[in-house]
């Protein structure tokens, strides 16, 4: 597998269109295929009153990471308070709309249906960091929340290394979504009866799990735990070096982020029906392997 199977490179972009006809056709097409969309040149400017965040000491350590919520406008896992708290709020909630007139931009078909969802910033270094299996990034993974069901909803992310000085942000990006699924589809058990009652009943999702989702979770939790696959599956070596930006679809993208700090993260969620190529999502992967409907 080359890098030029896995990324698609754009350079000389805004946050904000209009793009020409050909790199809003690009752009989509390259992206629902499971490619990584990179600006290299793409920054997010921090402003002079900003610069004091680029601090590990911003997080107070209980998560990876420091979390706005847009809905809310509430700020989670910092040690900041007071004044200096609303103003990395502020940072993120201008990320989160700046990433949002790039998506749209990019591929206006995404302008109904787009949710915005939390912004992360994440100041702490993920390489040496401890962590259990399941839980450790730096393993070959698909995007899945055990308590959030997202019925076939995408999951899109926009990133973007503000760090100073030449601290790249390194990934690795794994084989097609199918073919990974293919694998470990037949190892999945199949929930008990009444299991996503139970779950949503008593608080643990918010909402019910679909079939979908389920799997999703299983290929998730099966391939982190899989140390043969984790050692010998393939891989491409990326690095987003500072004042860059990328997105990709971390529902469909095998990705593990090996190194690397302050980084700013968008997730938006986009309903199956809103794609340009629905055929390709993880959702219709995984109805034609199984046989059967899943939401």
């Amino acid at each position: 597998m080359q890098a030029i199977d896995v990324v698609e490179e754009f350079r000389g972009l805004t946050w904000e269109g209009p793009f020409a006809p050909d790199t809003i056709a690009r752009a989509g097409d390259a992206l629902e295929a499971g490619k990584v969309l990179f600006f290299p040149d793409l920054a997010f400017r921090l402003r002079p009153e900003e610069a004091g965040f680029l601090d590990d000491k911003v997080s107070d350590h209980s998560r990876k990471n420091v979390s706005f919520d847009p809905l809310t406008g509430q700020i989670g896992a910092t040690t900041l308070a007071g004044v200096e708290e609303k103003k990395l709020a502020a940072m993120l909630d201008r990320f989160g709309r700046q990433a949002r007139s790039l998506l749209v931009g990019l591929i206006p078909a995404y302008d109904i249906g787009l949710e915005r969802a939390r912004t992360s910033f994440r100041p702490v270094e993920i390489a040496g960091r401890p962590t259990s299996p399941r839980h450790d990034d730096r393993r070959l993974h698909v995007d899945a929340f055990p308590s959030r069901p997202m019925r076939g909803k995408r999951i899109l992310r926009v990133f973007s290394n503000i760090a100073p000085g030449d601290t790249l942000r390194h990934w690795e990006v794994g084989e097609p979504f199918a073919d990974f699924a293919k694998k470990f589809l037949p190892r999945l058990r199949h929930p008990l009866p009444g299991a996503a009652w139970f779950m949503e009943r008593i608080g643990l999702t918010k909402g019910r799990r679909s079939p979908y989702d389920f799997l999703m979770l299983g290929l998730h939790d099966q391939g982190k735990l899989d140390h043969t696959y984790q050692r010998e599956a393939p891989r491409v070596k990326l690095a987003f070096p500072p004042g860059s930006t990328w997105i990709v679809y971390t529902d469909q993208v095998l990705h593990a982020a090996m190194s690397g700090r302050f980084a700013l993260e968008q997730t938006f969620h986009l309903p199956n029906d809103r794609l340009l190529h629905p055929e390709r999502s993880p959702l219709r992967v995984l109805e034609r392997l199984a046989g059967r409907e899943l939401v």
